[in-house]
């Protein structure tokens, strides 16, 4: 069924799921006529940023989307409105991550006040950043007041997400030196709470030990820059235990961002950041399938033209268009 945008923007805010995923499905398509449709509707639902934003990350095996599912219907029972976006760069390719991870969130999926939404990446020229950007700003109109945003994997999806979210969560586990190699990668730099997961049984104990390492070096990195030290809390999200004292951390570190004016801050620049990703879609996208550049991307592919010197080209090849 086709709809226009005020069609779509009228079906989003009043809450209905199945207008809600043909709308993120639009916003994801690269056809054109789609982008025009895609890009009125960003304009009558306004730019969004009223829902609490969570990223959530960690190494595979730690247990990020049991413990979503678990979170999700915690905050459910409070009252809340939950989605969770799925952000996996290569999950076009596979397709695997994806569907495992709403198997293991399958008790959340069932409640009417939760929506699931994988958001695969590969396909949007701008990558995790602009597409997820237009999906959380569809997602808050539809209602949710906490969206929950997992990257499915290590790397560049940590740092795209980390820019589009108000808390960063980072979801680690005991007895395989995770704590230590989220170090070593980096990805603790972008964490506002770490959650050491599976804190149960006879787990409990190497839980709290890695709990105390990581707080240990956090404090540690924290020293003199003026900033508290992310919160390092242990949970279980079978038992469950430690859910209602994570959603606190969570809770207090985007309420304290309120209070600083420092969230709000990042709100409007992350709107700056869109714009300026919208500048350069605007300008990649016909050259797509221009003749020219595909010829000087040809020599930079085969080392007889720099990359230095391509872009040059390019952006005359640009700026000569623009003229005519």
């Amino acid at each position: 069924m086709n709809h226009d945008a005020e069609t779509y923007a009228a079906g989003v805010r009043a809450g209905q799921r199945h207008v809600l995923s043909r709308a993120l499905t639009l916003i994801e398509s690269v056809r054109p006529a789609d982008r025009v449709t895609a890009r009125r509707l960003l304009e009558l639902l306004g730019p969004g940023g009223t829902a609490h934003r969570i990223g959530i990350s960690g190494v595979p095996g730690g247990g990020k989307s049991t413990l979503i599912d678990t979170l999700g219907r915690h905050l459910i029972a409070a009252g809340h409105r939950v989605a969770v976006l799925a952000v996996d760069p290569s999950s076009r390719r596979t397709g695997g991550s994806i569907l495992g991870d709403r198997t293991r969130m399958a008790g959340l999926g069932a409640h009417r006040e939760a929506f699931i939404r994988p958001t695969p990446s590969s396909g949007a020229l701008g990558g995790v950043a602009d597409s997820t950007h237009d999906v959380l700003t569809v997602v808050e109109a539809a209602g949710y007041d906490v969206i929950l945003v997992e990257t499915v994997g290590v790397g560049q999806s940590e740092t795209a997400v980390a820019d589009l979210v108000d808390t960063f969560l980072l979801v680690t586990v005991t007895g395989t030196g995770d704590g230590l190699q989220a170090i070593k990668m980096g990805v603790l730099e972008w964490a506002d709470v770490v959650a050491v997961t599976k804190a149960d049984g006879a787990n409990v104990t190497a839980a709290r030990s890695v709990a105390r390492e990581l707080g240990s070096a956090l404090r540690l990195a924290h020293r003199g820059s003026g900033d508290p030290p992310p919160a390092v809390l242990t949970c279980s999200a079978t038992e469950p235990a430690g859910i209602a004292e994570l959603w606190a951390a969570l809770r207090e570190h985007h309420e304290r961002g309120l209070a600083s004016g420092t969230l709000e801050a990042r709100r409007r620049h992350r709107r700056v950041v869109r714009l300026r990703a919208g500048v350069r879609d605007a300008l990649l996208r016909p050259l797509a399938a221009d003749p020219e550049v595909a010829a000087v991307e040809d020599e930079v592919r085969r080392g007889t033209r720099t990359p230095e010197e391509g872009a040059d080209l390019i952006v005359a090849a640009v700026r000569r268009r623009m003229r005519e």
